[in-house]
């Protein structure tokens, strides 16, 4: 789960640096690991700018004024299979052919075959374990076949037509060619998200921005925007200024991650036409008509055995509100949230997990004491924190404590983006919502339906909406190029499902079982190099390829 962001300006005295940070920060709950920002001069040259941390600590003043031209890509990291190296920090960079720069967000599950490929058939070095590092070099192997100085777009589309024939997992990601454009694809089952959008000038000119959300572009002004389709590839150049649109492999399947519109993306982003605050909403209810149901078939009401609803911030707020409503509870926020603490299943063990958990949230005594509350979250994982959230609402003083869920059970890893556990460290593996009970010490576990959970991911009427909100923004005129942009009804294609591997364990890619046995042992080896007991081929300080403003 990362964030990626590509911008390019139709005047050649702009610097995009500062808008490329303004984009980070809309996008750094995707990612607090580490920020990285590369961008393009008049001459072809390239600056970067990237280390660990988030964006507000990496991109300073002095380092922002190094980081000139008119084009650019970001990223934001959250890390994968336990790794937090700062020589993985994105965007990766290779000189050869003609210096690129790409930003990945996903994860490739056949790195193993991919390395392979590169050390034994294409010759290229990969000195760190990112799969991002081999994305990167594989495109840059399939465009060195042309051998020629320059590359047009035909020469980048059948490139990357290479890339999507020989990877596979689930990956959206910008690219930067050094004096020629911007680039962005998507991998052919939509697993991860990328948009595009235009930004049209007083003076006639128009600037474009590829994002991993919506509320990036909305917030830079970008009015007219779409989602890149699975399989889909945009190219934009420097010298026409104008998007160029391919389906580069045909579309396998239209299956965004589900995991999205629970808690990957911001409430007010738009992902393949579906609002991830309205499918939020929806959670809520159909968390709160299963939770009526349970008691109807015991011949009890809901309002005389839960007083309070209560979320756990933040993700789950909208549902939990919607829940209450729909319970004709009352909605009370119980829990106050520091919010200078981490996400705490990113935090490296158990131990730092649980102190973590008191040291982002505070129960509020008055909202608790000798009521029966129901807790919302988006999702229960190792159930390390929901424990202890239970026995902060006890140690408050609840009566009784129940908890829900706006996700079904987790019972698989996440493959494709986000490093949850190993399948045994999840509290669903193998158990059923009794058992998860006993487990957090709840008195019950409410957990949403998977087929609840579609439904509640849906397009209906919200394309529709944003034509209008479209064809009411005055600085629009439908020429040719705006309709480049636009999907109408009848032209955009169905989803055609959801990924839901986490909770079934049946991935969009297939059987993924070699890849998961790899991860595993890729923690292992993390925790050992952490642990110091053992000497082992550690990763390096820092990437070696190109100057980095951002070392220090």
């Amino acid at each position: 789960m990362c964030g990626i962001l590509a911008i390019i300006s139709s005047d050649a005295n702009v610097n995009v640096a500062s808008e490329l940070f303004d984009g980070s920060l809309y996008l750094q709950h995707r990612g607090q690991d580490a920020a990285g920002i590369s961008t393009c001069g008049k001459g072809g040259r390239l600056y970067q700018c990237k280390g660990n941390g988030m964006a507000r600590d990496v991109f300073t003043q002095e380092r922002m004024q190094k980081l000139v031209g008119n084009m650019g890509i970001a990223h934001v990291r959250y890390p994968t299979a336990g790794s937090s190296s700062n020589s993985e920090a994105q965007p990766f960079y290779v000189n050869s052919p003609y210096g690129i720069s790409l930003s990945h967000n996903g994860n490739l599950t056949n790195t193993f075959e991919l390395k392979n490929y590169m050390d034994e058939v294409v010759h290229r070095h990969i000195n760190t374990e990112s799969d991002s590092e081999l994305l990167l070099n594989l495109f840059a192997a399939e465009l060195a076949t042309y051998d020629k100085s320059r590359v047009n777009e035909n020469d980048i589309f059948k490139a990357l037509e290479g890339v999507f024939k020989k990877v596979k997992g689930g990956y959206a990601c910008t690219a930067m060619l050094a004096g020629y454009g911007i680039i962005g694809f998507r991998d052919p089952n939509g697993i991860r998200p990328l948009l595009i959008g235009e930004r049209l000038k007083e003076d006639g000119t128009r600037d474009y921005m590829l994002a991993s959300e919506s509320v990036v572009l909305k917030a830079h002004g970008y009015q007219v925007y779409r989602d890149i389709l699975p399989g889909e590839a945009v190219i934009v150049t420097k010298t026409d200024m104008k998007p160029i649109f391919k389906q580069v492999v045909p579309m396998q399947s239209y299956t965004p991650d589900i995991f999205e519109y629970v808690y990957f993306a911001r409430p007010d982003s738009v992902l393949d036409g579906i609002s991830v605050y309205r499918s939020r909403l929806l959670m809520g209810e159909k968390l709160a008509n299963k939770i009526t149901k349970y008691y109807n078939n015991l011949n009890k009401l809901v309002t005389d055995e839960i007083d309070v609803v209560i979320p756990v911030p933040d993700t789950s707020r909208h549902s939990a509100l919607q829940c209450a409503i729909t319970l004709n509870v009352p909605y009370r926020e119980g829990f106050i949230k520091n919010r200078y603490v981490g996400r705490t299943f990113i935090m490296p063990d158990q131990k730092q997990r649980q102190s973590s958990v008191r040291r982002k949230l505070n129960a509020m005594a008055s909202e608790f004491y000798g009521k029966s509350v129901l807790l919302v979250d988006d999702s229960i994982v190792r159930g390390t924190t929901s424990k202890e959230i239970v026995l902060m609402a006890r140690e408050a003083g609840a009566k009784k404590v129940y908890f829900a869920s706006c996700s079904p059970i987790i019972g698989h890893n996440h493959i494709y983006g986000i490093d949850l556990a190993d399948n045994k460290q999840l509290v669903g593996y193998n158990r059923s919502e009794d058992e998860i009970s006993k487990v957090i010490g709840a008195d019950r576990v409410f957990y949403q339906d998977l087929d609840d959970l579609i439904a509640c991911c849906q397009r209906d009427d919200l394309i529709k909406g944003q034509e209008l909100e479209l064809a009411l923004t005055p600085v629009v005129s439908r020429d040719d190029t705006i309709k480049s942009l636009i999907q109408r009804d009848d032209e955009i294609p169905q989803i055609t499902g959801y990924e839901v591997g986490v909770f079934t364990g049946h991935y969009v890619t297939g059987d993924e079982s070699d890849y998961m046995s790899r991860a595993e042992h890729a923690r292992k080896l993390n925790e050992r190099a952490k642990s110091g007991n053992e000497l082992i081929d550690i990763k390096a300080p820092s990437e070696i390829n190109m100057l980095n403003e951002g070392d220090y």
